[in-house]
């Protein structure tokens, strides 16, 4: 059995106050009996501030980035050791904003995937097609390409990374992947990790869904059984909705 893992992107939102706020509401609302691994991803500035609110409670920490050298002249970035020393547990890469903004490529979340279990810590691993992509047809192409490409020879590390799955055309806009758009994908997605890495581990990467989930779906999405929670962005900004979100991945 998969526990189910659920994580709040804040992206660019939530000034330090701000943050730890939002931190404790969640952590006051939290049902302790879920069954969910619930994880905050707070920008940089606020990484040290959360981490010592929710540090009582059974919330987890993760970053939203990350170089994947452990230190040297890379002006502007954090590295993995930096983030293990802010209490970090997890870290997620190759979210389609860094790869449509910032020119991440598939070669750039291999590296970083590689620092980061080196590090000791956990990769959120983003895959997805945009609206163009899928209808030409390509999802099944494209995902294929972002999974085998970013998680090439880690092998049974892939037991410690998470992947999420994200169609690019379901990111802030409101638009949903269908019930089976999604469980068809997750299916594809643990059949090329199968073929990468064994299907014992296949079997227990989870693989989350992220794409304009809400309290109002999070139930369906998540009761499809190659579901394992979700990657929750704007919905995360809010403390009722994002533990209604946690509730309904049981």
């Amino acid at each position: 059995m998969r526990q189910p893992i659920v994580a709040g992107n804040w992206k660019m939102n939530e000034l330090t106050e701000e943050a730890v706020d939002l931190a404790a509401e969640v952590m006051r609302r939290l049902d302790r009996s879920s069954s969910a691994e619930v994880v905050l991803c707070p920008p940089f500035t606020a990484l040290r501030a959360v981490g010592d609110t929710i540090r009582s409670g059974p919330l987890k920490l993760g970053a939203q980035n990350v170089h994947w050298e452990s230190k040297g002249a890379y002006t502007g970035e954090i590295s993995p050791p930096m983030l293990r020393d802010l209490s970090c547990d997890y870290v997620i890469v190759g979210h389609s904003e860094r790869r449509a903004y910032f020119h991440e490529s598939d070669e750039n979340v291999l590296r970083k995937v590689e620092a980061i279990l080196a590090a000791g810590l956990r990769p959120i691993v983003c895959v997805g097609e945009t609206l163009e992509q899928r209808e030409e047809k390509r999802t099944e192409e494209v995902v294929r390409v972002q999974v085998e490409n970013g998680l090439r020879g880690v092998g049974d590390r892939l037991r410690d990374a998470v992947i999420a799955y994200e169609p690019v055309w379901a990111i802030g806009t409101g638009m949903t992947a269908t019930p089976d758009q999604v469980q068809q994908a997750h299916v594809f997605i643990r059949g090329v990790v199968g073929e990468m890495a064994g299907e014992a581990v296949a079997e227990t990467v989870r693989i989350q869904y992220g794409g304009s989930v809400k309290p109002s779906n999070a139930e369906e999405l998540f009761a499809l059984p190659d579901v394992d929670g979700g990657l929750i962005g704007g919905a995360a900004l809010k403390a009722d909705s994002f533990v209604a979100i946690v509730n309904a991945a049981r």
